[in-house]
C-alpha cells in the first residue's frame, strides 16, 4: 500500500484488489483505476493518480 500527503492534506492509500481476471486500482479518496488485466498496470495507474511523489518512494524502476 502506498501513502501519499496530498496538497489538500489527504493522505491518500492506494491499494490494488483482483477482481476475477482483473485488478483495479482504488484509493482512500474514492478513486477507482479501470480494471487491469496486468497487475503492474493498475500499479502504474495507482502511482499516477496519487502523483509524483508516489513514484520516488519506490525507487527507479
Amino acid at each position: 500500500m502506498d501513502v501519499v500527503a496530498q496538497e489538500d492534506g489527504q493522505d491518500h492509500l492506494t491499494t490494488t484488489t483482483e477482481q476475477g481476471r482483473f485488478c483495479v486500482a482504488r484509493c482512500s479518496c474514492g478513486w477507482r483505476g479501470p480494471a487491469r488485466r496486468a497487475r503492474s498496470q493498475a500499479r502504474t495507474d495507482a502511482a499516477a493518480h496519487a502523483g509524483p511523489a508516489a513514484a520516488d518512494e519506490d525507487g527507479p524502476v
